[in-house]
């Protein structure tokens, strides 16, 4: 999860609450930098609304269970996910999410999107260093604008 700076010291559950009312949209492959940045290189593919909350209680395996208006809802585009940003209910950018097979924090039930057909979000897990899980080496060893290189352990 890559937070936008003005919520950068908000706790998860504020963060969580924020979402309420808010959408979360799919877009194509090129997440920006960062949520600070406006999203331009990428094709909107999906956009979820979230209930109130915008989360119910998490899985005993530790992932999130988001409260969608529609569980399901159709593409608008056809491409493949590759990330997704969480917007308040009065559309301020709170966050991007990686979004794809693998550890990434979404998964959904199919791996690419088609025009009018059904997206379903199968598996949903904050991962607050914001970094490409299996790609470490790489994602977490580039300074990323406005933060230092991570510490060597």
């Amino acid at each position: 999860m890559l937070v936008a700076s003005e919520f950068a010291k908000c706790s998860l559950e504020e963060i969580k609450e924020l979402l309420a009312g808010g959408t979360l949209t799919f877009y194509s492959v090129a997440r920006p930098v960062s949520a600070d940045h406006a999203v331009d290189r990428s094709g909107k593919l999906a956009t979820f609304t979230f209930g109130t909350p915008a989360f119910n209680t998490p899985s005993e395996a530790g992932n999130e269970i988001p409260n969608f208006v529609e569980p399901t809802v159709k593409a608008s585009d056809v491409g493949t996910p590759g990330f997704a940003r969480a917007l308040t209910a009065d559309g301020k950018v709170v966050a991007d999410f990686s979004v794809g097979p693998g550890q990434r924090e979404i998964k959904l039930a199919e791996v690419s999107c088609s025009a009018g057909a059904p997206v379903r979000v199968v598996t949903f897990a904050f991962n607050p260093e914001g970094g490409w899980p299996e790609r470490a080496d790489y994602y977490d060893s580039h300074p990323r604008p406005g933060y230092s290189l991570p510490k060597v352990r």
